[in-house]
């Protein structure tokens, strides 16, 4: 967070503050928050050519390992970022700025000794 208070990355789905992300709507019943000393690696999945049907998955799984946020505005995206988390289900996201996203994600786990 910045000296203001206000989280280092927030678009309404995805937020992330000093000590984890929070994916909003990732369950029926509400977000998930993960620590940052949780995340493993992170993989960007590109949404063009094979990978371009997962851009029409708006929420949960289409093949039991990645899980997928609500976000309606995932057709219109062209980068997903996997979060692995050492479980065989990983959370996948659709941040607005996944460059942001990813480069927050990789100055946390460099900090905390882990590799992104």
């Amino acid at each position: 967070m910045s000296q203001n208070g206000t989280p280092a990355y927030e678009d309404g789905r995805i937020r992330c503050d000093d000590e984890a992300v929070t994916i909003r709507l990732y369950y029926p019943w509400g977000n998930k928050r993960i620590r940052y000393s949780s995340i493993r690696g992170v993989k960007r999945l590109p949404l063009t050519g094979a990978n371009k049907v997962r851009k029409w998955r708006i929420w949960g799984s289409g093949d039991f390992i990645h899980w997928w946020n609500l976000d309606v505005r995932r057709p219109r995206k062209d980068v997903a970022l996997v979060l692995d988390v050492g479980h065989t289900v990983r959370p996948t996201i659709t941040p607005d700025d996944p460059d942001a996203v990813e480069r927050i994600l990789a100055e946390h786990a460099a900090g905390s000794g882990s590799r992104a």
